[in-house]
This record gives structure tokens, C-alpha cells and sequence, in this order.
């Protein structure tokens, strides 16, 4: 297979995927004729080409796709015109604390907020798969220690967790969680996740619970390259 024939390859599973491609699947695409230094080179010539169009070819947490730029997304919200998800703030604002400041624990969560945090948040945050426990810390009861998936970077458009919008000492957490609201999604497959918010009280529902497991303290790793 020579490089023109792979690149032509490589672009029709691009666009045809649902989900990012990572180079290993790319590799075997090619029956490994082309070697992976030469798939990225090609990659690199297929987002050069794309560069000005609608859509763009981008590297993610798990690897590479086609996605529109987010200048086209008013336009495209045309063909569904059905209300977006809902986000509470309080799920918006738990999601910020973990992306920033992750491993986290609830309590740790519920120090910075000065509320409760509902055990519903966590585990819908869990289900649509943004957070997920990486391990426990070494206290009594061995609290969960949670932090962001791959998914959750690439449903932000990023590669890496250095690549989350820089704070400035006088954000509020309310402020990050909008940011990371409005980022979410440009170009994307529609976020289904709805949280009713629960902040009128002060409280937002069930009292901390401490995790167990055998599983030791460990940071959160970065996100490799696809």
C-alpha cells in the first residue's frame, strides 16, 4: 500500500467514525504496511488540507476525528432544534473542582463549595462518563479519590489536562463550571446528561460517605497521546 492509497484510507475511517480513532486502530487499518511515524505525517498532511473548511481533523485524549469548528455550531443547531441539556450549577461546579484540582475526594469537594454534595451528582457525573474513582486516600475510611476521564477531554475538544482554560486567583468555582458549560460540546454528538439543580437550600442532598476498597492514593495520570 503505498501513501497515497493509505492517506485516502485513513481519511474515509476518519469520517466515518463515531468515536476518536486511536493510531494503533489506524495502524491496523493499513495492515501495519505504513509505518506509525508515516501515519501521523499523514494525519498531519489530512488536517493541513482540512484547514479552512467546516470541519477540521483534530487529535483528542483517545485519539483523532473529524469535528465541525465551533464557528459552525449555531448553524448546525439548526437541524436540531430541541433544548440542550440542563446542567445545574452545582453539577457544573463539582465537575470544575475535580478537572482542576483532581484526585479529589466529596469531602474535599464539599470544603471548597461549602455544601453537601449529592451522591446523584457524583454518580450521574460517573455514568455520563466525565469522572470516574482512581483510587482511595489512606485516611480512615478510605474516601474515593475521583478525577476526569479521556472521554471528558474529548467531549472538551482537548488532548490533554494542561490544556483546560488558565484561572486567575479571583474565579469563583460558579465562573469555571460556566466555562467548562460553554465549552462543552462544540461540534459534538449531544451531551445527554441533565441535573436538576438543588442549591436553594443551602444543601444539596445526601450527607458524604467515606469509599473503601484496596486500591492506593494515586494522582491522576495524564491523559497519553492518542
Amino acid at each position: 500500500m503505498n501513501t497515497a492509497e493509505a492517506k485516502r484510507v485513513l481519511e474515509t475511517a476518519l469520517l466515518c467514525a463515531q468515536q476518536p480513532l486511536a493510531i494503533r486502530d489506524l495502524h491496523a487499518l493499513v495492515d501495519e504496511q505504513v509505518g506509525i511515524d508515516t501515519i501521523k505525517c499523514l494525519l498531519d498532511e489530512l488536517a493541513r488540507e482540512w484547514d479552512g473548511r467546516g470541519i477540521e481533523l483534530v487529535t483528542l485524549a483517545t485519539g483523532w476525528r473529524f469535528q465541525s469548528r465551533p464557528e459552525m455550531r449555531e448553524y448546525l443547531d439548526r437541524l436540531n432544534p430541541e433544548k440542550p441539556a440542563r446542567y445545574s450549577r452545582a453539577a457544573m461546579e463539582t465537575l470544575a473542582i475535580i478537572a482542576y484540582r483532581q484526585p479529589v475526594t466529596r469531602g474535599d469537594i464539599e470544603d471548597i463549595r461549602g455544601v453537601t454534595v449529592s451522591s446523584q451528582i457524583v454518580k450521574q457525573l460517573e455514568d455520563r462518563g466525565w469522572i470516574e474513582c482512581i483510587g482511595h486516600r489512606e485516611v480512615p475510611g478510605r474516601p474515593a479519590l475521583y478525577g476526569t476521564t479521556r472521554h471528558f477531554l474529548d467531549d472538551l475538544g482537548l488532548e490533554r489536562l494542561d490544556q483546560l482554560p488558565e484561572l486567575s486567583g479571583s474565579r469563583s468555582n460558579a465562573d469555571t463550571g460556566d466555562d467548562l458549560l460553554a465549552q462543552l460540546g462544540p461540534g459534538q454528538a449531544a451531551l445527554e446528561l441533565e441535573l436538576e439543580s438543588a442549591d436553594s437550600s443551602g444543601s444539596e442532598g445526601d450527607p458524604p460517605t467515606m469509599g473503601v476498597g484496596t486500591q492506593a492514593e494515586a494522582k491522576h495520570p495524564p491523559s497519553p497521546q492518542a
